[in-house]
């Protein structure tokens, strides 16, 4: 196959450099792996919020004792990371507005959110499995060929 080269052929170096590019390679999927669970997580939680709405968490009392607040979190809006909250009735719940990327947003119906939202998350689950594929890959080459020519070249064979 042309454009590839034999481990067995590189000096202890290059093979070091290899590893290392390796190792580099391996490390930026695994971080782009973290990011999208956490991309994941993030639409399942707006699916949770878009698909438990309904007339009744519409409506409420401004005014929360600890025990509420803690179970109708949701219906609160965080203001800051500080974990400021201020309460919010929505007076609408047969649509919402979705943050469809890069600032944009638009109003849907909640159950086109729920549709947007579910192919999403099929859609990330789609780039994790085949970023996982690709870690393993990664994972297996510094496992496998990479650490028996390091080791031999090592040795001095």
């Amino acid at each position: 196959m042309a454009g590839q080269i034999e481990l067995s052929d590189l000096e202890l170096p290059q093979l070091q450099q290899v590893k290392q590019q390796l190792e580099e390679e391996f490390s930026h999927l695994t971080s782009s792996y973290g990011q999208l669970k956490q991309a994941q997580a993030k639409f399942a939680d707006c699916l949770d919020s878009v698909d438990n709405l309904t007339p009744k968490n519409a409506v409420g009392s401004w005014i929360w004792s600890i025990d509420e607040f803690q179970r109708y979190k949701k219906h609160f809006a965080s203001l800051t990371a500080l974990n400021l909250y201020v309460p919010g009735q929505l007076a609408d719940v047969d649509n919402v507005i979705v943050d469809i990327g890069t600032g944009y947003y638009v109003e849907k119906s909640t159950k086109d959110a729920i549709k947007f939202y579910k192919a999403k998350i099929e859609y990330v689950k789609g780039n994790v499995d085949k970023l996982q594929q690709a870690i393993s890959g990664k994972q297996n080459n510094l496992r496998g060929e990479m650490g028996e020519s390091l080791c031999i070249r090592s040795i001095g064979f």
